[in-house]
């Protein structure tokens, strides 16, 4: 019986529970039956999510669609860079170079409560930097590179209306078009309107603080801007103001309290007013790119997936902006669903495997609410928070505890629970030298790998799906290990017996 479809649309609804009574299967389902095509997968939200899961789907083929209701790229920029595991997850597919061209490395550090911190000695990954890209960059590189391996991109396409069977999901456009797809997956953001169609709890806190956030000149020279901004963020984090080139200031204030109705974008005045409040000065703000506001709401979904619909990124969880972890959070969200679903779709997909996306995700989303809240509270200046502040600090003076936290917020610490064995199970594989070349040369087509140092295991029966490299290299002190699409290692070992009966918990059954 379809679900979740909008109650205006009963005519949808009874139109599909029709056909369903009448027992027509996916598979019978033309083109000139529904009068519409039918795609694998329709992606609601263009934004960086949505794009990467694009990418991710269509390297398997699948024929995927992105509505993004915007009829244009957004001006606004959210986030300014990529941590670790996202550059990490950039070059396991071979995009990386695009990103470093447009970007700038910084050093890892700094990141927990805005805590200036150095990062520690011998970070587990090739890439120990953070690399600093507009949100807006980051966006167009996804996208041409979705439309480059084939997606369909369709701007102005806001999806208003949904219902699903057992064979598919319909879709319907605010313009009354309706679409078909196997599957569907809400990527449009903390307000989705597929997680509300769907009726998924939301559950959280709503914003206590809030932040005014634009893009505009100043009237009065860098080096005053620079000194002030100083003095201000001694005490106050939450502030900063910052050139982002072409005479343009990227401001970030305090706001005065929490506004009634967030998606209402602030006035100049409003930021002129707080910039006096927190600085003693306003700087001459004038001509403003954009405006906006955010909030530390901090809401996670109580379910990634409900049958042929699933939710990835802000749909799926909302927190604070600190640390800079959300839309990393995101990317990272469409790494792991991405050769899932291709593999539902494509048939091979043993049982469970498209429900461990929210198995494996769901807590790591969990963990940076977690995190994400601890950093709120010591951004406060009220003297109980200072003081946990300062004793943090200090703790963070221990390689150890500063190496962990950084783990976090990169997310390079990340291991999911594949049961007991080897401390590398579960824990993804960062970039090794081999031989031949280097380990994330090997994953740019999305496949399994097997990486092989023995040269006496197959992968025969699975050659459709895993890819099998039999190098060394003096960074891997295992015999061999078997890494999933998404680079985790899900195997280690040099037991052929034993990789066989691993292989199809991964890669379903071998073909004949």
């Amino acid at each position: 019986m379809p679900q979740n479809l909008r109650p205006e649309r009963r005519d949808l609804q009874n139109s599909n529970s029709r056909e369903h009574a009448a027992g027509i299967a996916h598979k019978q389902l033309t083109e000139k039956q529904w009068g519409y095509g039918m795609y694998d997968v329709i992606i609601a939200g263009g934004g960086p999510t949505g794009l990467m899961l694009a990418g991710e789907l269509r390297l398997h083929g699948v024929r995927t669609l992105v509505l993004e209701k915007e009829t244009e790229p957004t001006r606004y920029v959210r986030a300014l860079g990529l941590h670790v595991r996202s550059i990490e997850v950039l070059d396991q597919r071979g995009l990386l170079d695009r990103f470093l061209a447009l970007g700038r490395r910084y050093p890892v550090g700094g990141f927990f409560a805005a805590m200036e911190k150095p990062a520690p000695d011998r970070l587990d990954t090739a890439h120990g930097y953070v690399l600093g890209i507009p949100q807006t960059v980051t966006d167009r590189l996804l996208a041409e590179r979705a439309a480059e391996v084939g997606a369909e991109i369709r701007r102005g396409g806001e999806l208003v209306g949904l219902a699903q069977d057992e064979g598919g999901v319909t879709v319907e456009l605010a313009d009354g078009t309706r679409l078909r797809s196997r599957y569907l997956v809400g990527c449009d953001g903390g307000r989705s309107t597929v997680r509300k169609l769907l009726g998924v709890g939301f559950p959280g806190e709503p914003s206590r603080v809030e932040t005014l956030l634009g893009e505009m000149e100043v009237a009065v020279p860098p080096e005053t801007v620079a000194a002030v901004v100083t003095e201000v963020r001694a005490t106050q984090k939450r502030f900063g103001v910052g050139p982002v080139g072409d005479g343009v200031y990227r401001v970030v204030v305090p706001a005065e309290g929490v506004a009634a109705d967030r998606a209402v974008p602030p006035t100049l005045a409003e930021f002129k007013q707080q910039l006096r409040a927190y600085a003693g000065t306003d700087f001459g703000v004038h001509s403003p790119r954009w405006l906006s506001r955010f909030g530390d709401a901090t809401r996670l979904a109580e379910r990634y997936r409900v049958d042929r619909v699933l939710l990835a990124g802000d749909a799926a969880h909302i927190h604070p902006p600190t640390g800079g972890q959300g839309l990393n959070l995101g990317l990272q969200d469409a790494f792991n669903l991405g050769w899932k679903l291709a593999a539902e779709v494509a048939g091979w997909a043993p049982e469970g495997l498209l429900d461990s996306y929210h198995a494996e995700r769901h807590p790591v989303a969990a963990d940076v609410l977690h995190n994400t809240r601890a950093q709120m509270e010591l951004l406060s200046t009220e003297p109980g928070p200072l003081a946990v502040r300062r004793l943090l600090s200090e703790l963070m003076d221990f390689e150890e505890v500063n190496r962990y936290l950084i783990e976090k917020i990169t997310a390079i610490g990340v291991r999911y629970d594949f049961g007991a064995g080897h401390d590398l199970l579960g824990r993804r594989m960062r970039d090794v030298r081999l031989k031949g070349g280097r380990l994330y040369e090997l994953t740019h087509a999305g496949r399994g790998l097997l990486l092989d140092q023995t040269g006496r295991l197959s992968v025969a029966g699975w050659a459709d799906r895993v890819d099998h490299a039999v190098d060394v290299s003096e960074e891997l002190d295992v015999p061999a290990v078997l890494l999933r699409p998404d680079g985790h290692v899900a195997w280690v070992g040099d037991d052929q017996q034993d990789l066989l009966a691993q292989l199809p918990r991964w890669f379903g059954e071998a073909a004949d």
